[in-house]
């Protein structure tokens, strides 16, 4: 590195502080459905804007007291927590990344290790923010969910013009049409077709052809608790209108698998895949979709065994975004790591004698990190059961 470590540690926590401070804003407003962007932060209780001096991330805070300073009502501790929480998790990321090196093929930040870090901590970041809004209202805003994937599925797109295609298939760094157990062209295929398949489910939604689940005024689809007491949902018949959903994307995802078998359609894929941005464009797709499937058939399964919702169709689009950014591997195992986490906090409850429930959208996104962080190892270890 050109400057020394710890100038690139304090920039990366500053950095990341700021980013916290943003998350705040998101936090607040987005439930709300205000803009991130206008007016400047204000004073909830007072309303007076606040100055830029007294909106320093940590430092303004802990000199204010946790006061407004013209009204003196309490600023809750969470916008400490969320801006502290953000500058740590940058500066450990990128640590182990480019001081300890725990993922191999990123020679350092300057040479294209930039990208994948970058990609990363916009993931964590919108985890964050979409587990902290999960945590008080049992919601994930779709829309931080679909900026993750627009990062994942862009990220991808381009890495192979930053870092050799061969590091990023080698070392699985972002998603590409390289995995374990399905060949490039199936990969490939099938992302094209689930994206066709969705296009048209979605067209299928807008002209009323098909239903929407839970169709309410309520936003953002809310755990049932939070529903109307008004309104009753027969929950298994609503699952029947997500299943209509998904038929175009699982039929027009088969059919182009068994296209792509084709003698010469085969060969075409087979060249098309090669290239870079075909092959991180279709490689995040697919993870995305997958992510996906695998909470949506727990979602389905479960209501149909239990006859009441289960998870949520935000734990879908969080983990579909997850895909988009770790690859289809990653993110089935991050869905299965998940509930050792839910049962920790159980274990923590019965300990404690407390019975606060929580819901799981910060299981994911803690079982996600856990996946980044420990990448390598796992690769590893599944590389040896797959091909030895």
């Amino acid at each position: 590195m050109i400057a020394p470590l710890w100038i690139w540690l304090v920039f990366i926590f500053v950095f990341g502080c700021c980013v916290g401070s943003f998350l705040n804003v998101v936090i607040y407003r987005l439930p709300r459905d205000k803009s991130i962007v206008k007016p400047p932060s204000a004073c909830p209780a007072c309303g007076r804007h606040i100055r830029f001096y007294d909106n320093i991330p940590l430092i303004s805070w802990l000199l204010l007291g946790g006061k407004c300073r013209f009204c003196k009502a309490k600023i809750s501790p969470q916008y400490f927590i969320i801006e502290l929480l953000t500058g740590l998790l940058f500066t450990l990321l990128f640590y182990l990344y480019f001081h300890l090196q725990i993922r191999a093929g990123i020679e350092s930040f300057l040479t294209g290790g930039w990208l994948m870090f970058l990609v990363h901590v916009s993931l964590l970041s919108a985890f964050i923010a979409a587990s902290a809004i999960d945590l008080k209202l049992w919601v994930i805003p779709v829309t931080i969910c679909w900026f993750v994937a627009a990062v994942g599925i862009l990220g991808s797109a381009i890495a192979g013009y930053i870092i050799e295609p061969e590091i990023i298939r080698a070392n699985l760094l972002l998603p590409t049409t390289t995995t374990f157990l399905l060949k490039e062209v199936t990969v490939a295929s099938l992302a094209v077709g689930a994206a066709v398949g969705l296009a048209i489910a979605l067209f299928l939604l807008e002209k009323g052809i098909i239903k929407r689940s839970y169709d309410s005024d309520v936003p953002q689809n809310p755990a049932p608790q939070e529903r109307n007491q008004e309104e009753q949902f027969n929950d298994r018949a609503e699952m029947v209108k997500e299943i209509l959903f998904l038929l175009p994307i699982i039929i027009c995802a088969v059919a182009a698998y068994w296209i792509a078998k084709i003698p010469a359609v085969n060969s075409w894929c087979l060249n098309v895949s090669q290239i870079p941005l075909i092959a991180g464009l279709t490689g995040s797709l697919f993870g995305y979709f997958v992510g996906c499937a695998v909470v949506w058939a727990t979602r389905i399964l479960g209501t149909f065994a239990f006859g009441r919702e289960a998870m949520g169709l935000g734990d879908v689009h969080l983990m579909g975004a997850a895909g988009a950014v770790i690859g289809p591997f990653f993110v089935v195992l991050a869905f299965f790591i998940a509930p050792f986490f839910g049962l920790t906090w159980a274990l923590l409850q019965m300990i404690s004698q407390k019975t606060r429930q929580i819901p799981y959208g910060p299981f994911l996104s803690l079982a996600v990190f856990t996946v980044i962080i420990l990448h390598d190892w796992i690769f590893r270890y599944f590389a040896v059961v797959f091909y030895h």
